[in-house]
């Protein structure tokens, strides 16, 4: 069989696949999927209601300034709305003065683009900026087939106009038809931050149970802990967007158990320091003597068990984030527990450095005071998120 007739049989497979994701709430082929059907529903309703209630002579305006309005969130939709009609209004009305001052000719044209571009460089208009220029350029190529001021300026206000209902119709659709709120990425992201942070406690764990690791896998590991720097960076862009989506949605009385995007915010934060602990004692670790008798191996072992007993933590975080629960219920008494669990290991290994037989903390040629000190930091992170998460869950109860 070629390999041309096996992509043609997958095809009705990838097909159902996809179909089943654009089913399912939540996933990102079904926002698409909503997206694509609130745009073009918001761009038919503008053009029946320029091309035929008003019979307006331009009435592309008006599809097209819908088009602009369908956002990821409603506040987006509404702060674009006031900029692009701002926009729009500028680069009509450069073109109309021009026009009827010079008429619409070709060095009128090179002017009114210089000029339009240079207005929307203007920051308060903000990614709209642009379309001072599209307007002037729309608007001139209207212009050219009239004749004097009077219809110049006539024209020039059906324009704006048509360009108002279209956005007013894009803002209505956005606001009306299921209104974007975006709670499940701030969940989605704390989930897979966690997950990132337990699978790298995890195998720092079990290397270490097994004895000293190599200077290259715990440079590989510090290299991981990058990757999860950069994922909190993006999850902080999520609970922005999750945030923002609240504003004027009428979607967020329906779901008041689930409106705690700043316990989000707060999650990530002791989730993006615990990231540099893990760093901090990825490095320390490629310091560390290969002949330092029983020292070495029992430090590791004790250190060992606490960064396992972190990955339990975080794999209940990870699990509570990743369930698509539709309420605000943390594990507040399972996570506690977890926290518990490395607060012994934590102890223990303080414990072991502080007795007679520890390790030589005060050597900087060793990492062993190094990793005490990021071990209890790194316990302190997971306290943090005890606290935020019995905090949160206090009003929710």
């Amino acid at each position: 069989m070629t390999r041309a007739a096996r992509r043609t049989e997958r095809l009705p497979a990838r097909a159902a696949r996809r179909t089943r994701r654009i089913l399912t709430p939540g996933t990102q082929e079904r926002d698409t999927a909503l997206v694509i059907l609130k745009a073009a529903l918001a761009a038919t309703l503008a053009w029946l209601v320029s091309f035929g209630l008003i019979k307006a002579t331009t009435p592309a305006f008006a599809p097209f300034a819908a088009l602009m309005m369908i956002e990821t969130t409603l506040y987006r939709s509404l702060l674009r709305s006031l900029r692009m009609l701002g926009a729009v209004l500028l680069g009509i009305a450069l073109t109309t003065v021009l026009a009827i001052l010079a008429g619409p000719g070709y060095a009128v044209f090179a002017l009114a683009a210089l000029a339009a571009l240079l207005i929307g460089r203007w920051r308060r208009l903000g990614d709209q900026g642009t379309q001072v220029a599209t307007a002037a350029f729309f608007a001139f190529s209207v212009f050219v087939s009239l004749n004097g001021a009077q219809e110049v300026v006539a024209q020039a206000a059906e324009i704006f106009a048509v360009v108002l209902v279209g956005a007013a119709i894009g803002v209505a659709v956005n606001l009306l038809l299921l209104p974007p709120l975006r709670l499940r990425g701030a969940a989605a992201a704390v989930a897979s931050l966690a997950g990132g942070l337990r699978r790298l406690c995890q195998d720092m764990g079990e290397a270490m149970h097994e004895g000293r690791p190599d200077p290259d896998t715990a440079q590989r590991w510090g290299a991981r802990t990058d990757e999860l720097l950069r994922s909190a960076r993006q999850a902080r862009e999520a609970t922005g967007t999750a945030q923002e989506s609240t504003f004027y949605n009428p979607r967020r009385l329906l779901h008041t158990d689930r409106l705690r995007v700043r316990d989000h915010d707060r999650l990530i934060d002791a989730l993006e320091r615990a990231a540099h602990q893990a760093a901090s004692i990825a490095r320390s670790l490629s310091r560390a003597d290969p002949d330092d008798g029983d020292t070495g191996p029992a430090m590791m072992a004790r250190c060992a068990d606490l960064l396992l007993t972190a990955a339990d933590a975080w794999h209940v975080l990870e699990g509570w984030e990743d369930t698509g629960s539709p309420s605000w219920n943390p594990p507040v008494q399972e996570f506690h527990a977890a926290v518990e669990r490395t607060d012994r290991a934590e102890q223990e290994l303080e414990a072991h450095c502080r007795g007679d037989g520890g390790p030589p903390l005060d050597d900087p040629a060793l990492p062993y005071g190094v990793l005490l000190v990021e071990s209890v930091r790194l316990l302190d992170e997971l306290r943090a998120v005890d606290e935020v998460l019995t905090a949160s869950a206090a009003p929710a109860r």
